[in-house]
């Protein structure tokens, strides 16, 4: 144990080094450049701050070349942001106008995925600087010089020193999932026709190793991008793959039907393609078809369709008297034919998501329009598409916006008002230590305010005692730059401040003469910034995803029953729903998928937080269970009112109904667990539900319709099950309300 802690810390510190030896690198060099080389402290100002905001302040995900190629594509925004603040800081007035709408704009560019996320504080910082005196719009030029050489040798530095190997890419845990899928439908197929419980573990091991956690976040498809949208959505219908996979019925030793057999050939021949096609080799257009082949022939044998001629003279028998009729079959195999034609849907949605990932909109496989409707959008249509989506106070992307754009703008007006000494420090220290939770910005402040304590008792002895001998300060910046950016990020933010306080404290006494006051300054620059952080962190959503998680995953339950009803309703009375794809309630859960999946997304980074009204235990809940049942109850609905449905008759479409209604107030019941309001009876959920359960045999003679109906509510029920599982295993249930 102590060996890995080892490891571990040593890790930490080999990445924080390396950052720690750019920064240090392209900060001193162009600082001392401008200010002692070319006498222009202006520009030395700006090339060390330029180069502290993106490679100090910023958290980039990625290797050096991938922030680097970011840093590089930012450079323009970067002009902007120094010219915009330049100006507007004649008026007060209009800086703190400014600060409101730059300050948003920025914490809200999120919306675009983790990267551009990372690189907003520093993007903030490069709006801040030049807001605060000398307001000299006369100095644009030193000011863009500077951030120029800053940001352009620190590109340089990124990309080519100290180069770190790069982990492995999405795409590639996904060609080798996708070949597990491959390998699991082969021994479905052909001998043994089963998998052994070994196979159903790796199967399982390998699903979970697609979920964005298991992942570096730099790697992660988050973007708006029709590429990036389109290996997230192939990582989901490969992980869907493998589920349904793993849940065939079979029976070792005895092979399956001849056209269930094909199916199952053509889905592992087609998710070999896939994994051909991330590969970036040919697109899997041959296997597809033969895919939906084989699957019109599965569904014609067991009734789903009107079969073709071709397809009646190979699933006709001939009976007793000569004459050729359709097959009937127990429910035992209807129910397999169901789950096999699922297998079939998922496995064309992940050649379909491959393909487009690959080529984007000059893919070859045939592209639903309905679940792949952000394949003809070009990619200023997708961004609007992302940012009206998370324009509302459920998104958490906007919730963060607003918290952080108020607290900066309130700190600049204090520091225009009071005209409080470097009120720059007071923004750069709201900017700092404001989190998403109030409980995370408290335990942060006192950390930081310790810190803070620290380095300016060590700064006032060290300005007292050096004075104004500006070769001391010149000689121990490199060092203790290097020091403070290796060890704060290990150490936390307590350390963090501490040394970034000394830090600038001998950057200012080479700016201009010194005084042991200027510790004191910076003392209560961090107390006013982190004392408006704490305000607005306690007046803006002070418990961040973790409210905001029980509220989408709630309400995408509660959407998702009210499609499971309506969807059992058409299949039971045997309306034709060819067009549901876009209708409101899919397009309304498709809408809460977007919200729930970005909050889960800030949740895993937020520490649990103490006390509060809920009284549910948030580390008990499977969130991903519950964003999986919003994909299930999608797709699932899509598929089963894709075509005009075939009456079922009152013995069969009264079981449909039944177990329809139980679904959804299962859902119902579950997301009232997740979200409880303030009068929500306390009660105990049973993690399965036994009605549920013995409901699924099938009438004599019920169609093939009916088993697709049923095996779709099953997989509801399994995920179902699995957002509530991590609760009280023990006797089989979890608290829905109260203790």
């Amino acid at each position: 144990m102590r060996g890995v802690s080892v490891r571990r810390i040593g890790a930490a510190y080999t990445a924080s080094g390396r950052r720690a030896v750019h920064v240090t690198l392209v900060a001193a060099t162009g600082f001392f450049l401008f200010r002692y080389g070319l006498g222009r402290p202006v520009a030395a100002t700006y090339a060390l701050f330029a180069t502290v905001a993106l490679g100090g302040l910023s958290k980039i995900p990625g290797t050096g070349r991938q922030r680097a190629a970011l840093s590089l594509r930012l450079l323009p925004v970067c002009w902007v942001l120094v010219v915009v603040g330049t100006y507007l800081s004649v008026r007060a007035w209009t800086a703190v106008l400014g600060m409101l709408v730059v300050g948003f704009a920025l914490a809200f560019s999120a919306v675009g995925g983790p990267r551009l996320a990372g690189a907003a504080p520093g993007l903030q910082l490069l709006y801040i600087l030049p807001s605060f005196p000398p307001y000299d719009p006369g100095s644009l030029g030193d000011r863009l010089i500077g951030t120029t050489t800053g940001l352009a040798l620190f590109i340089a530095a990124e990309a080519l020193i100290l180069p770190e190997p790069a982990p492995p890419p999405y795409r590639d845990h996904a060609i080798g999932v996708a070949r597990i899928a491959a390998h699991c439908a082969t021994l479905l197929a052909w001998p043994p026709y089963a998998l052994s419980d070994a196979d159903v573990r790796v199967a399982r091991q390998a699903g979970r190793a697609l979920r964005p956690v298991s992942v570096p976040e730099a790697e992660r498809p988050a973007g708006p991008g029709v590429r990036d949208r389109a290996l997230a959505h192939a990582g989901l219908a490969i992980r869907a793959l493998l589920s349904r996979l793993a849940q065939l019925p079979a029976e070792p030793g005895v092979p399956p039907e001849r056209e269930v057999g094909a199916v199952l050939h053509a889905a592992a021949r087609l998710a070999t393609a896939t994994a051909a096609c991330l590969s970036h080799g040919p697109s899997p257009v041959a296997e597809y078809k033969a895919l939906v082949a084989a699957r019109a022939r599965l569904s014609a044998l067991s009734g789903g369709a009107e079969p073709t001629p071709a397809t009646a003279r190979a699933v006709a028998r001939t009976d007793g008297r000569g004459n050729a009729s359709v097959p009937r079959f127990t429910p035992a195999a209807l129910r397999r034919h169901a789950a096999t034609l699922e297998i079939a849907d998922a496995a064309l949605a992940m050649g379909t998501a491959a393909d487009l990932a690959v080529r984007g909109r000059h893919a070859s496989v045939e592209v639903s329009p309905g679940r792949f409707w952000y394949a003809e959008i070009r990619a200023p249509g997708l961004w609007w598409h992302r940012v009206r989506g998370n324009a509302g106070r459920r998104s958490v992307f906007f919730q963060n916006a607003v918290r952080i754009a108020l607290a900066l703008t309130a700190a600049r007006f204090v520091a225009g008002v009071d005209t409080l000494p470097h009120g720059f420090w007071a923004m750069l220290a709201t900017l700092t230590l404001t989190r998403t939770t109030m409980d995370e910005t408290w335990s942060t402040i006192r950390l930081a305010l310790a810190g803070t304590l620290a380095g300016a008792l060590l700064t006032a002895g060290l300005l007292d005692l050096v004075g104004p001998d500006t070769a001391v300060y010149a000689a121990v910046l490199p060092v203790w730059m290097l020091f403070a950016f290796t060890v704060g990020p290990v150490k936390g933010v307590g350390w963090a401040q501490g040394l970034f306080t000394v830090l600038v404290a001998l950057v200012f006494a080479q700016l201009a003469p010194p005084t042991w006051r200027l510790a004191e300054v910076r003392l209560l620059d961090v107390l006013v910034g982190s004392a408006i952080g704490a305000v607005f962190g306690l007046l803006a959503w002070p418990r961040g995803a973790h409210d905001e998680m029980r509220n989408a995953a709630a309400e995408l339950l509660r959407r998702a029953a009210e499609i499971v009803v309506a969807t059992t309703a058409s299949v039971t009375e045997g309306a034709a729903a060819a067009t549901v794809s876009g209708a409101p309630g899919h397009r309304s859960l498709e809408h809460t998928v977007i919200l729930a999946e970005s909050a889960y997304a800030q949740f895993q980074s937020e520490p649990t937080p103490f006390g509060g009204r809920r009284r549910v235990d948030l580390s008990a809940v499977d969130w991903q269970a519950a964003l999986m049942a919003g994909h299930h109850t999608l797709w699932g609905s899509q598929r089963l009112l894709a075509s005009p449905l075939t009456l079922l008759l009152p013995d069969a479409a009264d079981p449909v109904s039944r177990l329809g209604d139980r679904v959804c107030g299962r859902m119902l019941l579950v997301s009232a667990a997740l979200d409880p309001g303030g009068d929500t009876p306390a009660a105990l959920i049973p993690l399965i539900d036994p009605a549920i359960e013995c409901s699924t045999a099938g009438p004599p003679g019920a169609p093939r319709l009916y088993y697709a109906t049923v095996s779709w509510l099953d997989g509801l029920i399994t995920d179902l099950a699995r957002i509530t599982r991590g609760g009280q295993e023990q006797d089989g249930t979890a608290t829905a309300a109260g203790h």
